[in-house]
């Protein structure tokens, strides 16, 4: 049986090329590469199994992990990106048979509902989560995980999430979301940086009662072994087809909520959330974005943009600077559009009203994150009990 994984790098080279270093890294493990710590749950069950092409464990896909140890794998759900993880942001992915293992892949983001249905979840056991995370609060995939935990509360299923280190966990930053912002991009009432990896924060969602009436679901969480929230770990695979590297990792906090405005952040380059312009910026650094694999309609397509290049910011520095409002405050002057530079997605991304008003008014970004400050605080010590690390 050929690995899943090798067929999807073996595709997404294609798309751009990518190499992450592991030396810094090699000492965690993560929750699937723990087999003897969970095994003995799923012996003789059937597993619907919520993972996309970053299910690593060691070296082989954790769909192969468990059908080559005689695991019956009924399902795969697969998140936004879909199961190979090359598909646009937002882009409808059809449900499939996947052909190395003809197992059904079952795409949840944008169907109905968002989750199962009850015909499926019937035919399982238990839901295995195995993904890869990068905690914002508008990075979807935790969005799917809080559904299936429904949808497992409903039908009186357990969930078993092999957890996975975040990458921008050693920080908490950005305004708790106002409930009225509620929607695809922004779920809960966390900050966009909420610090905390899946495991914790499925804890978080049935410690809070978060989950709709209050419903409780049946969780088991397999820790990572020798990971603590200082740990600075880097990815092995893109977590998504806009993410190649871990400086976009970093920047995606800040430069995310250009998805919100009239100025690009790049799709439709090989440098997406790098950089930032638009057509009528001005400057000597200039990109064009082009259609390509997980940016088939990217903004201003085939329009020279003008703007910055965020590509030799130290990572060290964009971790010391968190979220950093200072780049939508320069493309906001540049493009001296005013109050069109923004448009109605941007307080789904902020998840808060004030934001805009305060670029409006021309405050500076330290005086904007000064009004999220007390937030941040009231998060830390509610997460305090849900901290596995």
């Amino acid at each position: 049986m050929k690995n899943i994984i090798y067929v999807y790098i073996k595709y997404f080279t294609a798309i751009v090329i990518f190499v992450f270093s592991t030396d810094l890294k090699a000492s965690v493990i993560c929750g699937d590469e723990r087999t003897s710590e969970y095994f003995n749950l799923i012996k003789d069950k059937k597993i619907g199994i919520f993972t996309n092409h970053t299910g690593i464990a060691g070296d082989i896909h954790i769909v192969d992990l468990l059908v080559n140890n005689g695991f019956e794998v009924k399902f795969i759900f697969s998140p936004e990106h879909g199961f190979r993880g090359d598909a646009d942001a937002g882009e409808k992915v059809d449900n499939y048979t996947d052909s190395n293992t003809e197992i059904p892949v079952y795409s949840l983001f944008n169907h109905k509902g968002g989750k199962p249905d009850v015909e499926t979840m019937e035919k399982i056991d238990i839901i295995i989560v195995d993904i890869q995370d990068v905690g914002l609060r508008f990075y979807t995939y935790y969005i799917t995980m809080y559904k299936l935990m429904e949808a497992c509360s409903d039908s009186e299923k357990t969930m078993l999430l092999l957890d996975r280190p975040n990458p921008n966990g050693f920080y908490v930053d950005g305004p708790v979301m106002d409930m009225k912002h509620k929607s695809g991009v922004g779920y809960l009432q966390i900050p966009v940086v909420h610090g905390m990896t899946l495991g914790e924060l499925a804890l978080m969602i049935n410690g809070e009662q978060w989950l709709t009436d209050g419903k409780h679901c049946d969780l088991q969480v397999i820790k990572c072994k020798n990971y603590t929230h200082d740990t600075y770990y880097k990815l092995d695979v893109p977590p998504s087809p806009n993410l190649p590297n871990m400086r976009a990792i970093y920047l995606y906090p800040s430069i995310c909520l250009f998805e919100g405005t009239k100025a690009s952040l790049g799709r439709g380059t090989d440098f997406p959330f790098q950089v930032y312009g638009s057509p009528s910026m001005k400057g000597n650094f200039h990109f064009t974005p082009h259609s390509k694999q997980g940016a088939k309609k990217p903004q201003y397509m085939n329009q020279k943009c003008f703007g910055v290049d965020l590509r030799k910011i130290p990572c060290e520095t964009i971790r010391k600077n968190g979220l950093d409002l200072k780049y939508i405050i320069d493309a906001y002057k540049k493009m001296n559009i005013g109050e069109k530079f923004f448009t109605p997605f941007f307080e789904k991304l902020t998840g808060v009203d004030y934001i805009r008003r305060m670029i409006i008014e021309g405050k500076s970004a330290a005086e904007i994150k000064s009004q999220w400050k007390d937030d941040v605080e009231r998060f830390k010590e509610l997460r305090k009990k849900y901290l596995l690390y």
